[in-house]
């Protein structure tokens, strides 16, 4: 996949400020189900921005964020700097860095995509405590629940510049595969985003694979942004629909 660390090095403010969050549900799905409390250490692989990072953090626990990209890692430094239990890492899913078996949870919010599977496995597998948690988090937008989303879709479609490989969700048997069968569970929260026009141009720069500026599709895909957001905004907005996928399980013995 074309260079994942240095993807969003240009778009690290939009990212800030207009990507989505989490829900609530997720910490507490953890803490129900696999034991979460404030003396859990978590290693939040790609942690970016922080968005991912921060819901721990606010619950208590220690988080060491581990990101490649140096613009998103600074960024996130400079988001968590209240936090005194936040550790910022230079490192990469597949070389992390961290002791051997010295976190009790691994998260990846938006990441799990890019890394290489096979390696990122076998360290996770070397940094987890033994019965640690591996949580891997989406925010898969829906592409057909609204005419504007559908709209949206299509915009994606025809000015994307790799959207194809990029935008491709999760898939359950890509996960399977990293887990191991069986070792896994899923579970789903809805997630909504609301965007003026402003927010919502923001949006579509926030991600990897939509024309820069200087490309020669990018103001093309801007008109029509345009041109989409007034056919379907409603009291001047627009609506994100989000199913937030929690997948978290064990790894298996077996490496895949």
């Amino acid at each position: 996949m074309n260079d994942a660390t240095g993807r969003f090095s240009n778009r690290v403010e939009h990212y800030i400020r207009y990507r989505p969050g989490y829900p609530a549900g997720v910490v507490e799905l953890l803490e129900q189900e696999c034991g979460l409390r404030e003396s859990s250490v978590v290693a939040d692989i790609g942690s970016g921005t922080g968005i991912l990072s921060e819901m721990f953090l606010r619950r208590g626990c220690e988080v060491l964020g581990v990101e490649p990209n140096a613009e998103m890692r600074e960024a996130g430094e400079r988001l968590l700097r209240a936090y005194p239990r936040f550790r910022s890492i230079a490192a990469a899913a597949e070389a992390t860095t961290l002791p051997r078996r010295s976190v009790d949870f691994i998260t990846a919010g938006q990441a799990f995509h890019w890394f290489r599977r096979e390696e990122a496995r076998r360290e996770f597998a070397r940094i987890l405590k033994d019965a640690g948690w591996v949580v891997l988090v989406w925010n898969e937008r829906r592409t057909d629940s609204t005419p504007f989303l559908v709209a949206y879709e299509h915009l994606l479609q025809t000015y994307g510049t790799d959207y194809p490989e990029v935008g491709a969700q999760v898939s359950r048997e890509s996960v399977s595969s990293f887990f191991g069968a069986h070792r896994f569970h899923l579970r789903s929260f809805d997630n909504r985003q609301v965007f003026d026009f402003d927010g919502l141009r923001g949006r579509v720069l926030s991600t990897s694979y939509t024309p820069a500026p200087g490309h020669p599709r990018h103001q093309p895909m801007l008109e029509q942004l345009q041109a989409i957001f007034d056919a379907h905004q409603q009291h001047g907005t627009v609506a994100f629909e989000y199913d937030t996928r929690v997948f978290y399980g064990h790894l298996s013995a077996a490496q895949p």
